[in-house]
């Protein structure tokens, strides 16, 4: 920030019209409140996080503070109270301005609509829209001053969020989301005055679509930084395409993105820039107590009723990553497959929101590892249908950073792929090749079975060897009875799954 000081007055003394702007930001909290011990000592949680933002507001004269989506799930905190936990201890952090992510809508669009009433801060969002009428559901933008600044903010999310919207039986069909670019250019062309100084995104559509968004943009709608969500990124530094800067956070409570500016008024350009990642720690972050208070009362409560022990693994098992066989996911796919009699379980790797379970597994933890409840049906299919649904899961768009549906397979299929001649080497149900025309009982959450062409590349009637059904209304109410009881086998990495380079 000193190299930045020493620009704004060697450029001032030069008679330029420049405004000093730290634009703070967050992304993908998922109720991520609470401080966690790493190397001995606590990193992030929403106590240090608004004591650092405190901190700044009192240091620099102007500045802002956004978050770019996915405030919801992944805490039993926000999850017990279905959100209104979460939008309480926002209220008190202050953002400035927050835009929707997908899982905005994981209690249903109506009950989103409710909490946006409870935030005392603008939610923004400019391509959700209700098909038949084009009405948006929320303020397309918002503009901030500060300073003598007038800063536009245009909120943008991507279509994952039509995927949870289609759980509600009355909304989910009503809805739509249109194309972000266009969205982007109806906003500057109808409300980027001359008087706005910086126009900002705030989106929650991933930092490579970030930039393919940022090269689609036509300069004369003079948009200058992208905050962005939704992939979890935390990048060196930003991104700079169309000369649009783009910046992310990664994810969580553990650091926050500073952005400090030098904004020239007069032509409403970026002059210059520094940006970081800031850890959320006790050296560079007070407490803030009257927050911490409020999170420990919501903790009060749900410890009451999530901290009875179910089982106690050998060790922690692993989940590192989406796109690959993992421990905890080999062990939550068998229990289901066991429980529910299936011929393979294909549990959505994103449904476990932790890296790590165990080796003390409370109702709790196994709450905030698998937070996204709902029903499992048995999808009768055709073998050669199997086949080409693992093959579109194996796609190299898996593997190249993209958010693309990915899923862990109970213990009794094995596959190898060669991802170099995009074929199976081996693909084996119960130790023998699988037949094209086998008929495989596979087993599907409700969120997958309504998204089966994106999950799978086909149609689901394509695929369908029989009739769907439902087995279970609940697989935590499954994998919570069973690991009660001591029915789940040790898990490691068995090789069921196996990607060749």
């Amino acid at each position: 920030m000193g190299k930045l000081r020493n620009r704004l007055r060697n450029r001032l003394a030069q008679g330029a019209n420049l405004t000093p702007l730290t634009l703070l930001h967050s992304n993908d909290i998922h109720g991520d409140f609470l401080a966690e011990e790493s190397d001995g000592k606590l990193l992030g949680g929403v106590s240090r996080l608004s004591g650092y933002v405190n901190q700044v507001r009192n240091q620099e004269s102007n500045v802002l503070y956004a978050i770019a989506g996915d405030l919801f799930r992944g805490s039993v905190i926000d999850s017990e109270f279905k959100g209104v936990s979460t939008i309480e201890i926002l209220n008190l952090l202050g953002p400035d301005v927050v835009t929707l992510g997908n899982h905005e809508a994981d209690y249903g669009l109506g009950h989103l609509l409710l909490l946006e009433k409870c935030a005392r801060f603008p939610m923004i969002n400019a391509n959700l829209y209700v098909k038949q009428t084009g009405t948006r559901l929320f303020p397309s933008h918002v503009i901030l001053t500060t300073g003598g600044l007038r800063v536009l903010f245009i909120g943008l999310l991507n279509e994952e969020i039509l995927s949870m919207a289609r759980k509600d039986a009355l909304t989910g069909n009503l809805v739509d989301v249109s194309d972000p670019a266009e969205e982007v250019g109806r906003i500057c062309n109808n409300y980027r005055s001359d008087d706005v100084d910086l126009t900002v995104l705030l989106t929650h559509i991933g930092f490579e679509e970030d930039k393919r968004l940022a090269a689609r943009l036509d300069p004369a709608w003079g948009v200058d930084l992208i905050i962005g969500g939704h992939s979890h990124t935390l990048p060196d530094g930003p991104a700079c395409v169309n000369d649009i800067l783009i910046v992310q956070a990664g994810c969580g409570t553990d650091q926050i993105g500073r952005l400090d500016l030098l904004v020239d008024k007069r032509h409403g350009t970026v002059d210059s820039y520094t940006w970081q990642a800031i850890p959320i720690n006790d050296e560079n972050c007070p407490r803030d107590l009257a927050l911490e208070q409020l999170v420990y009362q919501f903790k009060t409560e749900t410890d009451r009723k999530y901290d009875r022990v179910l089982t106690r693994f050998p060790r922690s098992l692993a989940h590192p990553a989406r796109n690959q066989e993992t421990e905890l996911g080999d062990l939550c796919a068998d229990v289901l497959a066991d429980a529910l009699d299936l011929d393979v379980m294909f549990l959505g790797s994103g449904s476990l929101r932790c890296q790590s379970l165990g080796p003390v597994v409370t109702r709790g933890s196994l709450l905030e590892a698998f937070p996204f409840d709902d029903d499992c049906s048995c999808v009768p299919v055709r073998g050669d249908a199997l086949r080409q649904m693992l093959a579109y899961m194996l796609r190299e768009e898996t593997f190249s950073g993209l958010h693309t549906e990915f899923y862990q397979l109970s213990r009794r299929l094995r596959l190898v792929w060669s991802r170099q001649e995009q074929r199976f080497l081996c693909l084996e149900l119960d130790n023998h090749p699988l037949p094209d025309s086998a008929v495989v009982c596979i087993g599907l959450q409700r969120y997958h079975l309504n998204n089966f062409p994106n999950s799978f590349g086909m149609p689901l009637e394509a695929a369908l060897a029989g009739s769907v059904h439902v087995l279970s209304t609940s697989c935590f109410d499954i994998l919570e009875e069973q690991l009660s009881a001591g029915h789940c086998h040790p898990a490691a990495v068995d090789g069921r799954l196996t990607v060749m380079e």
